[in-house]
């Protein structure tokens, strides 16, 4: 017999940890299936998803196309170990994925989450330099930018940036040379320039160059510490820097990857190739949880030998290379070229930009920023000023739970309203999803 709501919900509050939420003040909302750009809840409610599922909603809930591709390889096998075994469908969405990202990253290296991902790059670009030729063991450290947010394993933790998902655990981790994030004003109010950003990177790079592991960083936009978008040239700016400084460059394309900054990841509109890209959220388009960690020839090399040697890279995850997971993945990259994904989103991106000028004139709606497909709207007590609300008040988050009365599920960074949702959704339910977060601001601000 099927378990009753007030069971499920009751349950839900007495069993369930839920991710970034405190428990004590937490309200069920129970979600039962999804149609494209919609969830519905236990009570029948539909929901636009303003957030894509934390993010990684690409093509949208119930594709048929992705369904299929599940279903039949479920019919094959499940799981098989990625470790010293392999399938034709993970070996298969390895090669496209060399296909659509940046020249030269053709090595994949598979795992979990996107937390997993950073982690991997981290330890490969540690392991690289006491194992190329001729071996750098002093390139130890790591460069990243300060409201950044890699994930939360301890190695992510070490160059993530935001004080309240990491300061806690600073203790148990290493730490990095922190930058000041190109996107966020200095104490005056006023954006650094790109010409003083770079100064400040290449001043690092010329004093710790040389124990230097690698720069990380989140390419044109930081999405978890605010969706702070940075100055165009920037990331070209940190990639001639490392090279010129002999410094790896690890991208952090979790979030900005598969189409959400406009191109199908955010380095290609700079015309950068790192040395790690990061992937995961939209890598199994929101089905399936998958990372990938993709590298070049040069660092693969520096792995090569006997066993006796122990270049091995040692690490790895029970479900990295999952086939069900490659399988959608696969048919999530045949979509993007099949159904001209891209170009259909480039006129979303101008309506969103429509959106956020309306948006931005809201009596407390301050700093507005977008990039690509993504934007954040932050919620202010002054606009003339900028004065922020205390952050007790929760405005944010109050805002997004009203916008759920309008029937749209979004998802706040502090007091920034982010609007974020599938590729797929149309013209039509991007308005009505603007409107319904326009109608929680003015709830919990007027």
């Amino acid at each position: 017999m099927p378990s009753s709501r007030a069971e499920l919900l009751d349950w839900d509050r007495h069993h369930v940890w839920h991710a970034f939420t405190q428990m004590a003040e937490y309200e069920p909302l129970l979600i039962e299936r999804g149609e494209g750009a919609w969830l519905v809840d236990v009570d029948g409610r539909r929901y636009l998803d303003g957030s894509a599922s934390m993010w990684c909603n690409v093509h949208g809930h119930r594709h048929p196309r992705l369904d299929a591709a599940l279903t039949a390889q479920a019919a094959k096998v499940a799981h098989t170990t990625n470790l010293g075994l392999s399938n034709p469908v993970t070996v298969e969405f390895a090669r496209q994925l060399a296909r659509v990202a940046p020249p030269g990253l053709d090595r994949t290296f598979f795992s979990d989450d996107g937390s997993t991902a950073i982690e991997a790059a981290l330890k490969m670009a540690f392991q690289f330099w006491r194992q190329t030729t001729p071996a750098r063991p002093e390139k130890t450290r790591f460069i990243a930018i300060d409201e950044a947010y890699h994930g939360d394993t301890l190695g992510a933790v070490g160059v993530g940036g935001v004080d309240r998902f990491t300061a806690m655990f600073a203790p148990l981790t290493f730490e990095s040379i922190r930058l000041p994030p190109p996107g966020l004003p200095d104490e005056s109010g006023h954006l650094p320039s790109l010409e003083a950003s770079l100064a400040r990177l290449a001043k690092e790079l010329e004093e710790h160059g040389h124990e230097t592991a690698a720069v990380v960083m989140e390419p044109l936009v930081q999405m978890a510490g605010g969706i702070l978008v940075h100055p165009a040239g920037y990331l070209w700016g940190v990639r001639e820097l490392t090279r010129a400084h002999d410094v790896l460059l690890i991208l952090d394309e979790v979030a900005t990857g598969f189409g959400r900054t406009g191109t199908m990841f955010a380095c290609e509109q700079e015309g950068v190739v790192p040395d790690f890209l990061c992937l995961a959220k939209g890598l199994t388009a929101g089905y399936l949880p998958m990372a990938a960690t993709l590298t070049h020839g040069c660092i693969w090399d520096a792995f090569l030998g006997s066993h006796a040697e122990q270049r091995a890279f040692y690490h790895g995850h029970t479900y990295g290379g999952n086939p069900l997971a490659a399988a959608v993945g696969l048919a999530s990259l045949e979509i993007f070229r099949d159904e001209n994904v891209l170009a259909a989103l480039q006129p979303k991106i101008a309506r969103l930009a429509e959106h956020a000028t309306r948006l931005g004139g809201l009596d407390h709606v301050g700093g507005v920023r977008q990039c690509g497909f993504v934007l954040g709207l932050d919620l202010v007590a002054d606009k003339a000023t900028g004065r922020r609300y205390p952050w007790q008040e929760q405005r944010g988050r109050r805002a997004c739970e009203a916008a759920r009365s309008q029937a749209a599920i979004l998802r706040p960074l502090g007091d920034t309203v982010v609007i974020m949702p599938p590729l797929c959704i149309t013209a039509a339910e991007l308005d009505q999803l603007a409107g319904a977060c326009e109608a929680g601001i003015r709830a919990v601000t007027s």
